[in-house]
């Protein structure tokens, strides 16, 4: 693939092999992924090799959800927005992106 290019998979984490997307990306071809679908479902781990790259875009594949999945999931995601606006976030995946944000919004 091309420098340029953007790999998107929103169907089956196994269409590419394990860790190959992650050497693609490393040697610049492609050189931006798009994922909703990993290996293992839900993602949970934050040191994962494809959440590393910022020229990555991965969220939540939920086309497994059931009713019961969907009540959990969204009282997590309450918990969630409250703690944040409680200024105490829970549950961050990439920490660091955060605190900078965090801090450009204070203007340090």
């Amino acid at each position: 693939m091309r420098p340029q290019a953007m790999l998107v998979n929103t169907s089956r984490a196994q269409l590419i092999e394990p860790g190959a997307l992650v050497a693609a990306l490393r040697a610049g071809r492609p050189g931006y992924a798009a994922v909703d679908v990993f290996e293992d479902e839900p993602m949970r781990d934050p040191n994962f090799p494809l959440l590393q790259f910022d020229q990555v875009v991965a969220t939540p594949h939920i086309g497994y959800v059931t009713r019961e999945e969907y009540e959990t999931q969204f009282a997590d995601i309450f918990d969630q927005i409250i703690a944040f606006a409680a200024g105490q976030p829970i549950n961050v995946v990439n920490p660091d992106v955060l605190a900078g944000t965090t801090r450009q919004r204070a203007g340090k």
